[in-house]
């Protein structure tokens, strides 16, 4: 299994190709490619790079799919006795970002394509 670390909106997310994460708003298109350069850490099949604090010449690329809102949180504020009441609503803009690939130093490390033919691979069963 290969899956890199990164850091993008000030927090850490373990991704791996082939699947999509909702992270904190990117201002790019939707349907447009972005890099990330800021990774902490590649495992490629048991070998772990870690970098000091990024590992030099690792890129996750991914598409941007769309744009959302997250789910609403409600923000109430009460001062008991007081007849203070504050109630406030707040919706998080997220982008939906699928992970393409990762490379190291400028070699392709894990795709997208080669979890699909993973997958798609059938397994053999013998016969006893």
């Amino acid at each position: 299994m290969t899956y890199a670390i990164i850091e993008t909106g000030g927090k850490q997310l373990l991704v791996e190709p082939g699947r999509f994460y909702d992270i904190e708003l990117l201002h790019v298109e939707a349907e447009s490619d972005y890099t990330v350069d800021k990774v902490l850490l590649v495992n490629n099949e048991g070998e772990v790079t870690i970098g000091q604090p990024y590992v030099e010449g690792a890129t996750v690329e991914g598409t941007v799919m769309r744009h959302l809102r997250g789910k609403k949180v409600i923000v109430y504020k009460m001062q008991p006795k007081k007849k203070t009441r504050k109630k406030r609503g707040h919706r998080q803009e997220i982008t939906r970002l699928m992970i393409n690939s990762i490379s190291l130093n400028g070699s392709v490390v894990a795709s997208k394509a080669d979890v699909e033919e993973e997958k798609a691979v059938p397994v053999e069963v013998v016969a006893e």
